[in-house]
């Protein structure tokens, strides 16, 4: 297989017009007000999504080109391998973000926490679950992370990333 392919299935709406300056992840989101707008199509894929707090969003970072192998994260000053970060200039430019459902409204999602720039193309969007999403049975490492994590919350996006 050479070549896999997706269409959007909505689009993501937020305060963030541009990248600069806007938060590195949801942690740094908080209480950020968004929407999405589900094709109409996808909407009936809608039923039952209002009894969870929280989904996760597949999207496509729209505004990067190409990638870079190693690349400066946002939360460090050297450079460090693409598949351990969360940069977005990747080989595949997918992100991922949880956010809080506030209501969905016909193919209207109304989100919080919003760490995603606005008009950025929804791919998928799955329930949050966190007895699935931990990993309780073992112990965790967050690599070079570790001593970095907690400066996530007040951390904005500059233009490293863009072309």
């Amino acid at each position: 297989m050479n070549q896999v392919q997706y269409n959007p299935i909505g689009i993501i709406h937020s305060p963030f017009r541009e990248l600069h300056g806007m938060p590195i992840q949801p942690v740094g989101a908080e209480g950020v007000k968004g929407e999405i707008i589900l094709n109409k199509e996808y909407e009936e894929g809608l039923k039952d999504l209002d009894g969870f707090s929280h989904i996760i969003l597949i999207y496509h970072f729209h505004m990067c080109n190409g990638h870079s192998l190693k690349v400066k994260p946002f939360l460090d000053t050297v450079k460090r391998g693409i598949f351990a970060t969360r940069a977005p200039k990747r080989p595949n430019p997918i992100g991922i973000s949880v956010v809080k459902l506030d209501k969905v409204e016909g193919n209207v999602i109304h989100i919080s926490n919003v760490d995603i720039l606005d008009g950025t193309p929804l791919l998928d969007i799955k329930p949050y679950i966190p007895h699935f999403n931990t990993c309780n049975d073992e112990e965790v490492s967050i690599g070079w992370f570790d001593d970095k994590h907690h400066e996530a919350k007040d951390k904005k996006s500059d233009k490293r990333f863009v072309d």
